[in-house]
């Protein structure tokens, strides 16, 4: 029997970590003057939480994986696993980021999508990155990023990484702390934008 024990690496999760403020949209079950201004990145979870939130088109994932010795732990791949497919959410639709302000996005190192609204969701490498399998130790961690894309549904999901060292296996549950990730489909939906230096939402499109 494989040596019993706790998993020999550790996961952190940023489930609001943006590919660039520009891209990033929030649906949110208010009005425009009961929803307070953009926040920044480092920010987002704290003013998700407090508008109730949901990602909007898109979410982008950062996980990083870390071995907890010395040993080599090899990650043999991450599985989306879906907790919930429902109508995407009537809610109205909030621009991160300001118009008029560029912005940045930096080039991962391990790059993946995934296709929320497929029948069978799966992570797929971006072209020119590598795919699974990878290995990991104390000194030498691995950084995911991932972007969930949904346009149809509103869908709630997680992923399964499985890992291997030595004689042992296992899987662990990647989520948004012990709840599934969240992220909703939003076609049709009235849209907002802050102005940089404004003090209110106004309508997408209207900022001179």
């Amino acid at each position: 029997a494989a040596p019993a024990g706790p998993a020999p690496l550790t996961v952190d999760t940023q489930p609001h970590a943006w590919e660039n403020p520009c891209s990033q949209r929030y649906l949110v079950n208010r009005p425009p003057g009961q929803v307070g201004p953009p926040p920044l990145q480092q920010d987002a979870p704290a003013w998700v939480g407090a508008m109730g939130a949901v990602p909007s088109g898109r979410q982008y994932l950062k996980v990083t994986v870390q071995g907890t010795g010395k040993e080599t732990v090899v990650v043999d791949g991450l599985t989306v696993r879906m907790a919930g497919k429902r109508a995407p959410l009537a809610w109205n639709d909030y621009a991160m980021g300001y118009p008029g302000v560029g912005c940045g996005g930096n080039v991962p190192t391990r790059y993946f999508t995934v296709a929320l609204d497929a029948a069978r969701p799966a992570l797929v490498p971006e072209a020119g990155h590598d795919d699974f399998p990878f290995s990991v130790s104390e000194s030498d961690p691995e950084v995911y990023y991932i972007r969930a894309d949904a346009s149809a549904y509103d869908v709630s999901w997680y992923l399964e990484l499985s890992w291997s060292s030595g004689g042992r296996s296992g899987t662990l549950t990647v989520d948004d702390r012990g709840r599934p990730f969240r992220t909703s489909g939003n076609n049709g939906r009235p849209a907002y934008e802050f102005p940089l230096g404004g003090d209110k939402w106004v309508e997408a499109g209207t900022t001179d």
